[in-house]
C-alpha cells in the first residue's frame, strides 16, 4: 500500500456500507479476503480505504452508498489529517466553480500529472479571491498528490450539489465530528446580529471562528475576517469565498495582540468573542490607542473586544457583539460602561433567551454599538430588550421568529427616532442619567417593569375554565377497573422480535438524526418500500431542499413530552432527513424509559430527530397502536436495554411482540389508543394547573389579582 494512502476505521466502514459495526466484525471473521489492518491499534484498527472500497464493491455492498459519504470518508482518512484534506478540497472547489473548463482539462490526465498541474491553478484562483496575504497556503505537488483522488470525487459531488453546498456538507461533518474543538454561532443569533447591524458594504469579524456571522450578511462588497486558529482561518476563508461574490480578506492571528487590519474603517463589525479570557494581552497592550473608553481590567476581555470593534468602524458605523451577561454588571467594568453610555457609543443591550448560543445554559446578551460622529450629541437613552418570554426548555425550543420580531420591532423605531413605546417585560428606553450610578448595571431585566401576570385576572379565569374541562374529560377517559386476564402469563404466548419483523418486511426500521440519512447499523430498508413522504406526498429530498425552515424536526424531547415537532433542520444540511408518516411508531433509544408514540396526521411530514428510532409497520400485518402498546411494556424494555457507562440504550430490534392475528391486534390497539388519550389529557391538565398556580402567585404578588375575601 502507498505510504500516503487514506485509512478508515471500522466505524467508517460501517457508514460506507450502511451497516452496524457488528456487521463489520462479522465480515472480518467470516471472509478470509477482507482487507487486513494497516494501522491503528489492536482494539481500534484502521484499514486502507481503497482496499475496503474495492472489497465492498466486489461484495455488492457499496453500490447504494451516497457519493457524499465516500468523499467524507476520504477526508476523514486522509494521511495529512481531515483539516488539510478540507483545505485542499475547498481550494479545488474554488477552481471547479471559477475555472470549470480548466478543471476539466486538468482532470483528463493521470493522478501524478494532475498533482503537478493543480498548484499553479490553485495559486491563481486563491490569490484572486483571497489576496496574497491569505491564510490558505497553496499546496505543492508533493502535498497535492495524496489528495488527488479526493479532489476528483469532490468535483463529482460539486457537479451534483454545487461547489458551495459540497463544501458546506463536508465542513459541517467535520464540525459535527469535533464538537468540543469549535465554538459555533448558531444561524438564529447570526441572522439577528446581521439585521441589527443593518445594510453594510464592508463588514469585519475580528474573531470569525467558522464564519457564521459574516455568512449572515446580505449583499456585502467586502468581508474581513481574522481568527487566531490558523487552520480554522483557512477553512473560513474558503467557506466565505465559495459562498459570496464579495472580496474576502481573511487573516490568521489574534486580533487584540496582532490586528491584521489596523487601518480598516468598516461599515459594520460583527463579533462573537471568546468569553472570560484572562490571557488576552492585558500587560503588553496597556498603552494601546484602541482603549478610547478606558483600559480594560484583566477580567474584562469582552470590553477589550468592544473597543476593538469600535476602533475599526467609520464614524456612524455599527457593531454588534454577542456578550456574556456578566459583562453588563461586573464592577470591574463599570467605568468603561459608563463612558460608553456618556459618549453615546452603546445604543442597545438585548437579553437573549437561554439556549440561544454557546454556552447554552445562560441567557447571553447582544450589545449594539455605534461609533460616535464628531459634533453630533450623544443620544439620551439606552434601549434595553428582554426576550426571556420566548424561551422554554432549551435551544431546540426557542421561537426564533418571535425573538427576531421582538428585538427588531424595538430596535428599528428606536434607531430611527431615538425612542420607542415601552412594553412591560419586553423593552424600554432607559435614560442614560438613570444608569450612571455606582454600578452602571445594564442588565435589561433590572430596568424593565414586569409584564402583567398571565394576561391578568381575565386570562387566569380562562385557564381555570380550560383546566376544569380537561379534568372532567380526564375523569371520562380514566380506564375501567383492571380485570385479571384469563391467561395471566402473556410471556408464554408465541413471540417475535422487531428485528425478525424487519427482516420479513412486516415493518421498516429507520434511525433519526436531524437532517441525516438512516444511521449506521439501524437502517433496514425493506426492498420495494416507497420513499418517505410528507403530507403532500413530496419526498424527503424535495421537502428538505426547500430550506431548513420548511421541515420541522420531531425531537427526542417532543416525543417524551407528547408535543408537536419543535426542532428545525440545521442550515446547509446536505443529507436527506427521514420524514415520518401517519401510523409510524417513534421510540426514544436513550434513557431507559418505556415510551412509544404513534405519529398522527398533524405530526406527519416532520423530520426524525436524533436518538429516535422509527418503526413503520405494514398496516396489512401490524396494527400501529398494538405495536406501540407492547413496545411500552416495562419488562420488554428491560430485556432489550443495554448500558454504556452511565447511559441506558434501547436496542429496538430486541423488543418483542406476541404473534396475534390482525383482528386481535386491533382489539389490543383500541385499548392502547384509549390509554394514550388518557395520558395526553393528564399531561394537558398538569400544564394548565402549573400555569394557573404560577399565574395566581404572580398576580397576587404584583397586585393585578386580589386575595380571596376572608371568612
Amino acid at each position: 500500500m502507498p505510504e500516503n494512502a487514506a485509512e478508515v476505521t471500522a466505524a467508517g466502514i460501517a457508514r460506507l456500507a450502511g451497516v452496524g459495526r457488528a456487521a463489520v466484525s462479522n465480515w472480518r471473521r467470516r471472509h478470509a479476503d477482507f482487507p487486513k489492518p494497516v494501522g491503528g491499534t489492536e482494539t481500534s484498527p484502521s484499514f486502507s480505504l481503497a482496499d475496503v472500497e474495492r472489497w465492498l464493491r466486489v461484495q455488492g455492498k457499496l453500490a447504494e452508498v451516497p457519493l457524499r459519504e465516500r468523499v467524507w470518508q476520504q477526508i476523514a482518512g486522509h494521511p495529512a489529517g481531515a483539516v488539510t484534506a478540507l483545505v485542499h478540497t475547498g481550494c479545488a472547489l474554488l477552481v471547479v466553480r471559477d475555472r470549470p473548463s480548466g478543471w476539466l482539462e486538468m482532470t483528463a490526465v493521470s493522478d501524478e500529472r494532475m498533482a503537478h498541474l493543480l498548484p499553479p491553478a490553485l495559486e491563481e484562483v486563491l490569490t484572486l479571491r483571497l489576496g496574497p496575504e491569505r491564510p490558505v497556503p497553496t499546496p505543492n505537488p508533493t502535498e497535492t498528490a495524496p489528495s488527488v483522488p479526493l479532489l476528483r470525487a469532490a468535483a463529482e459531488l460539486a457537479a451534483e450539489t454545487g461547489a458551495r453546498q459540497a463544501f458546506e456538507f463536508l465542513l459541517g461533518r467535520h464540525l459535527d465530528a469535533n464538537p468540543r474543538q469549535y465554538t459555533l454561532t448558531p444561524p438564529g443569533p447570526a441572522s439577528l446580529m446581521a439585521e441589527l447591524a443593518g445594510p453594510a458594504a464592508t463588514v469585519l469579524d475580528p474573531a470569525c471562528g467558522t464564519g457564521a456571522l459574516l455568512r449572515a450578511v446580505t449583499r456585502p462588497t467586502a468581508l474581513y475576517a481574522q481568527e487566531a486558529d490558523r487552520d480554522l482561518a483557512a477553512l473560513t476563508a474558503l467557506r466565505l469565498a465559495l459562498q459570496s461574490g464579495a472580496d474576502v480578506r481573511a487573516r490568521a492571528g489574534d486580533s487584540l495582540r496582532s490586528d491584521a487590519f489596523p487601518r480598516l474603517t468598516a461599515d459594520a463589525v460583527l463579533c462573537h468573542p471568546p468569553f472570560n479570557e484572562r490571557n488576552w494581552g492585558h500587560e503588553e497592550l496597556a498603552y494601546d490607542p484602541r482603549w478610547e473608553y478606558g483600559f480594560p481590567a484583566r477580567t474584562e476581555s469582552e470590553l477589550a473586544w468592544v473597543q476593538h470593534a469600535l476602533a475599526r468602524l467609520h464614524p456612524g458605523g455599527t457593531a454588534v457583539l454577542l456578550m456574556p451577561p456578566a459583562a453588563a454588571s461586573r464592577r470591574s467594568g463599570r467605568r468603561i460602561r459608563a463612558d460608553l453610555l456618556r459618549r453615546g457609543a452603546l445604543r442597545a443591550v438585548v437579553a437573549l433567551p437561554a439556549g440561544a448560543a454557546p454556552p447554552y445554559g445562560i441567557p447571553l446578551h447582544l450589545w449594539v454599538l455605534r461609533k460616535p460622529v464628531a459634533g453630533v450629541p450623544a443620544p439620551p437613552a439606552l434601549l434595553v430588550v428582554d426576550t426571556a418570554e420566548h424561551t422554554d426548555t432549551g435551544r431546540d425550543k426557542l421561537d426564533w421568529p418571535a425573538v427576531h420580531s421582538a428585538v427588531l420591532d424595538a430596535w428599528q423605531p428606536f434607531d430611527k427616532h431615538g425612542t420607542v413605546e415601552e412594553r412591560p417585560g419586553g423593552h424600554r428606553c432607559v435614560p442614560v442619567i438613570e444608569l450612571l450610578d455606582d454600578d452602571v448595571d445594564l442588565a435589561p431585566a433590572r430596568h424593565l417593569p414586569p409584564p402583567p401576570a398571565v394576561g391578568g385576572a381575565e386570562e387566569l379565569a380562562g385557564v381555570r375554565d380550560r383546566l376544569t374541562a380537561v379534568l372532567r374529560r380526564t375523569g371520562e377517559l380514566t380506564p375501567p377497573p383492571a380485570r385479571t386476564a384469563a391467561h395471566p402469563e402473556p410471556a408464554r404466548l408465541p413471540g417475535v422480535t422487531v428485528g425478525e419483523l424487519a427482516r420479513t418486511g412486516a415493518l421498516e426500521l429507520r434511525a433519526g438524526g436531524t437532517g441525516t440519512a438512516p444511521a449506521s447499523g439501524t437502517a433496514v430498508t425493506v426492498p420495494g418500500a416507497p420513499a418517505a413522504t410528507g403530507p403532500s406526498g413530496t419526498t424527503a429530498a424535495a421537502t428538505a431542499g426547500d430550506g431548513p425552515a420548511s421541515v420541522p424536526v420531531l425531537t427526542e424531547q417532543d416525543v417524551l413530552a407528547g408535543q408537536g415537532p419543535s426542532g428545525s433542520l440545521p442550515e446547509g444540511a446536505a443529507e436527506e432527513p427521514v420524514l415520518v408518516r401517519a401510523g409510524d411508531v417513534v421510540v426514544p433509544v436513550l434513557g431507559g424509559g418505556s415510551i412509544a408514540r404513534v405519529v398522527d396526521d398533524a405530526t406527519a411530514g416532520a423530520a426524525l430527530g436524533r436518538n429516535l428510532q422509527l418503526l413503520r409497520p405494514d398496516p396489512a400485518a401490524i396494527d400501529p397502536w398494538f405495536l406501540a402498546g407492547f413496545l411500552r411494556g416495562t419488562a420488554n424494555n428491560r430485556q432489550a436495554s443495554s448500558y454504556a457507562s452511565t447511559a441506558t440504550r434501547l436496542d429496538v430490534r430486541r423488543l418483542q411482540l406476541p404473534r396475534l392475528p390482525l383482528t386481535e391486534q386491533q382489539r389490543y390497539g383500541e385499548t392502547f389508543r384509549a390509554l394514550a388519550e388518557f395520558e395526553e389529557a393528564l399531561r394537558l391538565a398538569g400544564r394548565l394547573g402549573e400555569r394557573l398556580v404560577q399565574g395566581m402567585y404572580d398576580g397576587l404578588t404584583d397586585g393585578t389579582v386580589e386575595a380571596a375575601p376572608g371568612g
